[in-house]
């Protein structure tokens, strides 16, 4: 079967292996190395000296723990939003009791940084910005050296949803000054869901102690505190740890350089293909996602019944619209453990079904 949607991906045989090995103490010596070695790969791959935890839980909960970790009821926050994720990054936000003031812009164009300027000096109470680096429901990643260099500007804290970008897509944390970034197991880190990496600057520990938003299973502080001891603060999933150590590795040694290009390379390729097609991309294709590819679909095209004969006649699943989107656009991933080969067996597998799937 050929996964291709922009997440859960798929698993390298090495750590299909190892996840399912046996329990092991998680208060041990031995869970101690695992995520002691694993901290120092995500560091290096985040390129922070900053924190950076290790939570048990999915992407949208380690967005939910730096709301709750950065935030006090009624702190106004700029929500920066150009797809389904960052109006869910905006929602989390609000259900806790902030005050969020939204800039949302066309599927499938990204964020203008003049409009963050705009919004930001139109209001000096503003306390955060919430934004998407790679919004994978439009197939759209963010200019965020251009973003955090406007939202610097008027020193304000920064909390960027990496989930699908870190992993795959450069992004320097250190370099842009990013206080709080999120990334997810299940992406381009090649394992399967159920943890989420935030990195945690100094500005953002000002902002934590300060911060009145109630808050117990994601407590960057507690996390902090049992991994001074090369711990979790509760029960993690033992398993995933086990993968994301093998995984780590294997990206460290490709280099992150390495896998940037990659996937650079493998992004060209799919979008030149979709395009020789005669099928039009969904995104601004100056700011086309490098992990994810989102394609128009014609008005005699039904993306159900594409989804369903890739799946049942040809062994080969993708990724319809979310949202609004439903129906009017399909996705091929290509993010983690992808390669070339892979994506010509999609493309293949796609000329045989699109004439199935026209109404």
């Amino acid at each position: 079967m050929q996964l291709r949607i922009p997440g859960p991906t798929p698993c390298p045989p090495e750590v299909l292996k190892v996840v399912g090995r046996q329990m092991i103490d998680h208060r041990g010596k031995e869970f101690g190395e695992i995520i002691t070695r694993i901290t120092a790969n995500l560091k290096a791959l985040f390129q922070t000296k900053n924190d950076v935890f290790i939570l048990s839980g999915s992407g949208t909960g380690g967005l939910e723990s730096a709301v709750v970790n950065m935030l006090s009821p009624g702190d106004k926050v700029l929500s920066v939003a150009i797809g389904v994720f960052g109006e869910r990054f905006a929602e989390i936000a609000r259900t806790y009791g902030a005050n969020v003031i939204p800039l949302n812009f066309e599927y499938g164009k990204a964020a203008d940084p003049d409009e963050i300027r705009k919004a930001l000096k139109a209001d000096p109470e503003i306390k955060a910005v919430l934004v998407t680096h790679n919004e994978t429901s439009t197939g759209v990643t963010n200019d965020m050296v251009a973003i955090s260099k406007a939202v610097k500007e008027f020193d304000k804290l920064i909390l960027v949803d990496s989930i699908s970008g870190l992993g795959s897509l450069d992004l320097p944390v250190d370099k842009l000054g990013l206080d709080v970034v999120i990334a997810g197991s299940q992406k381009g880190w090649m394992v399967p869901p159920g943890l989420a990496f935030v990195s945690v600057s100094e500005n953002a520990w000002k902002a934590h102690a300060a911060a009145k938003l109630p808050r117990f299973y994601w407590d960057y502080s507690r996390a902090k505190k049992s991994l001074a001891d090369a711990q979790t603060p509760w029960t993690p999933v033992v398993s995933v740890f086990f993968g994301l150590d093998v995984a780590t590795k294997a990206m460290m040694d490709e280099g992150l350089a390495g896998i940037v290009q990659r996937h650079v390379k493998i992004a060209d390729f799919t979008r030149k293909e979709v395009k020789a097609r005669g099928l039009t991309l969904f995104a601004d294709e100056k700011h086309a996602s490098n992990v994810v590819t989102a394609i128009k679909a014609d008005e005699k095209l039904s993306v159900s019944k594409l989804r369903q004969v890739l799946r049942d006649e040809y062994q080969v699943v993708i990724a319809g619209g979310q949202g609004k989107l439903k129906g009017k656009v399909f996705r091929i991933g290509h993010l983690g453990w992808v390669s070339e080969q892979d994506i010509k067996e999609v493309l293949q597998a796609l000329d045989k079904a699109l004439p199935k799937a026209r109404e």
